[in-house]
């Protein structure tokens, strides 16, 4: 069946406030069964790894088969190939540290303008220190998309490894990764990619991209804050980890730093079992087209977030019909309606006459919920020569919003342009 918003919106309790909630690309709201792992995490669960007792089994397990979980999302072929932590910037922080160890002096980083600074400091730290090359690839202004021919021109200098974004959180375009993967690869490179707003949005295979290390944050999908990496099993056991002792020496532990948000990882679960619901109530003619490659809770993965792919189709095209309709609206990013396949529901635009933050703060009184500014992609607003003037105004719908809710937020919008700044 179809996707039905008034079965998707009783399963988040925030979703009960009388607002509309386009904010989700800085986080989402928390669905009810994440709430209620973590609630019975600290109440029936809760203890610290490895004791001789009921509750530290009990929550070891919890913490198994969250791992288990997060691999068949993203389709890793073990739950080892997956690590928890703080959010998407401090593991990558972390294994930058552990991969600078393999850098020499000369090699060379690729980063991109498109990325959250997230997945470009951490490579120019490592860069300063190691005395590495740091390459940057652009992006086109005029649509918001990555410069390939560039990338490709790049990587003939055979650079050691390409850190880009599956989906930038600034414009919504998504990039061509596995294609930028396989010609990293070619060209002897690894492959980092921060898939953390694109997670929230679509399907993933990590085996079927080939990437080397993926990154995504569960409070960007439906979940708590809490960070999940993938990393293939033969680097994560090669790569040195900054931790204290006493620690175990193979993944996923080896990187897991102190005592993690056990709660929290319980509702990383909680998360990915709402997920496993949509799937099984939406997604059933998706599954088809899945069952040649994936089974079980993979499958039901992939059938909820090609479900919510779809249904996000919508609310793009409503989206940038809204902001079309109101002239002094200028788009960042994509807009053709036959490339949405192309970019998440993820949309910046400037108002002109009025600063971002002016704008969000109109749209807030009519309890509205939108980002302004530069959201972390500080090279996004540069390139665009944004940042001195506040950067954008960012919408971004997900699957628990509605079409009438976009078309209230252009009523508002359209109010107030004719209010003036």
């Amino acid at each position: 069946m179809p996707l039905d918003t008034s079965k998707i919106r009783a399963q988040f309790p925030a979703l009960r406030r009388p607002a509309t909630f386009l904010d989700n690309p800085g986080g989402t709201q928390i669905a009810q069964p994440s709430l209620n792992r973590m609630l019975a995490y600290l109440t029936e669960h809760n203890a610290n790894h490895k004791g001789a007792f009921a509750t530290s089994r009990e929550s070891d397990a919890i913490l198994h088969e969250a791992h288990a979980a997060v691999a068949d999302f993203l389709n890793a072929r073990r739950p080892e190939e997956i690590v928890f932590g703080a959010n998407m910037t401090t593991l990558t922080l972390h294994i930058s540290r552990s991969l600078a160890r393999w850098l020499i002096p000369g090699d060379g980083i690729v980063v991109t303008r498109l990325d959250h600074d997230a997945n470009i400091s951490p490579w120019i730290l490592i860069a300063q220190e190691r005395g590495c090359q740091v390459h940057w690839i652009d992006f086109h202004p005029e649509d918001g998309t990555l410069d390939l021919e560039a990338m490709k021109a790049t990587l003939e200098k055979k650079p050691r490894l390409v850190a880009v974004g599956y989906a930038s959180n600034a414009l919504g375009t998504i990039n061509p990764v596995a294609e930028i993967v396989k010609m990293a690869h070619a060209a002897g490179a690894l492959v980092y990619i921060d898939a953390v707003q694109f997670a929230p949005h679509g399907p993933i295979d990590v085996q079927e991209l080939g990437c080397d290390f993926l990154v995504a944050s569960a409070y960007k999908f439906f979940g708590p804050h809490v960070g999940a990496l993938y990393g293939r099993y033969e680097l994560l056991v090669q790569l040195f980890p900054y931790k204290v002792r006493p620690a175990p020496d193979t993944p996923p532990g080896k990187f897991e730093t102190g005592t993690l948000n056990h709660e929290g990882i319980a509702g990383v679960l909680g998360a990915l079992e709402y997920l496993e619901w949509v799937g099984e109530t939406f997604g059933e003619r998706y599954a088809e087209k899945h069952a040649i490659k994936y089974q079980g809770r993979s499958l039901r993965f992939k059938q909820a977030m090609s479900a919510i792919q779809a249904y996000e189709f919508s609310l793009a095209g409503a989206l940038l019909d809204v902001l079309e309709e109101t002239p002094p609206v200028k788009i960042y990013g994509l807009t053709d309606r036959q490339r949405l396949g192309e970019r998440v529901p993820t949309v910046s635009f400037t108002f002109k006459g009025w600063h971002p933050r002016q704008v969000a703060e109109a749209l807030d009184k009519e309890n509205i919920y939108v980002w302004d500014g530069n959201y972390y992609a500080l090279a996004v607003t540069e390139r665009l020569g944004l940042e001195d003037s506040g950067g954008m105004v960012r919408v971004g719908p997900v699957h628990y919003n509605t079409v009438e809710e976009i078309e209230k937020f252009g009523e508002v919008l359209g109010r107030i342009r004719g209010s003036g700044s």
